[in-house]
């Protein structure tokens, strides 16, 4: 992702707004952190049973 830039999220940031529109972008938002979060957790959780 440190590839991408400055102009590169601000295309994906219009592109998103475009398809999701200015309403739901918040939700979709929301449920894109809530799945990294999760994503996160589960990974800390494999490696603290592969230390064990």
């Amino acid at each position: 992702m440190s590839n991408i830039g400055i102009p590169g999220l601000i295309l994906i940031l219009v592109i998103a707004l475009i398809v999701f529109g200015p309403n739901k972008l918040p939700e979709v938002g929301k449920a894109f952190g809530k799945t990294i979060k999760e994503f996160k957790d589960s990974a800390k959780e494999i490696t603290e049973e592969k230390e064990k």
